[in-house]
């Protein structure tokens, strides 16, 4: 893709964040305590031994090849229609208040990887160790023109991009979603906290 946008249209992508904003699965934290559960292979294995499983979900994540049904073919499990409750037109601030409320025995949430209400219901994002979903990681992309008249583009932003952590990332849009801080505040503060603006 990167290699693509460069040849057709002359982009360049920068840096990339290490956080990953992709389809995952969350769960209440007291169940991954409880059953030792942080990754999608001990998921599989919790709902393989007949653990409780309930799961809020849109019809889209449910349905779509590439989201539920390819997590439950490349960790080998499967969830019965009974174990879900399906919205039509949902979205993850629906299906994670479900899972931190216990909403009909929901403990399981469809979930954005770096949504702002996650640590602050208490939920804890499954990792993907294989890899199921593709990587949406934020990543600064600029004209080729423009990075070869400013260079130094290139320097500024990759402490900028490196510092957004999968958890950095989901407490500064808490901070916005929850906090109703404004994005221009909570920008600014994360990037003075990394010494990344001058003081005037």
């Amino acid at each position: 893709m990167k290699q693509l946008d460069y040849q057709q249209n002359r982009l360049v992508w920068l840096t990339a964040s290490p956080a990953n904003n992709t389809w995952a699965l969350a769960i209440r934290g007291d169940m991954a305590e409880a059953a030792g559960i942080s990754s999608m292979a001990e998921f599989a294995e919790y709902v393989k031994k007949g653990g409780q499983v309930m799961l809020a979900a849109c019809e889209e994540f449910v349905t779509r090849k590439d989201a539920l049904p390819a997590f439950q073919e490349a960790y080998r499990f499967a969830l019965k229609d009974e174990q879900m409750i399906v919205f039509s037109g949902c979205n993850t601030a629906q299906t994670e208040k479900a899972a931190a409320h216990g909403t009909s025995g929901v403990n399981t949430a469809m979930a954005f990887g770096t949504d702002g209400a996650l640590s602050a219901l208490g939920l804890v994002v499954l990792k993907d160790p294989k890899g199921v979903q593709p990587v949406y990681a934020p990543t600064p992309v600029v004209r080729a023109a423009v990075l070869e008249q400013h260079p130094e583009i290139e320097r500024i932003l990759a402490p900028v991009f490196a510092g957004l952590s999968q958890e950095t990332l989901q407490e500064l849009n808490s901070r916005i979603a929850i906090g109703g801080e404004s994005a221009a505040t909570v920008a600014r503060d994360y990037l003075n906290k990394q010494g990344l603006l001058r003081q005037e």
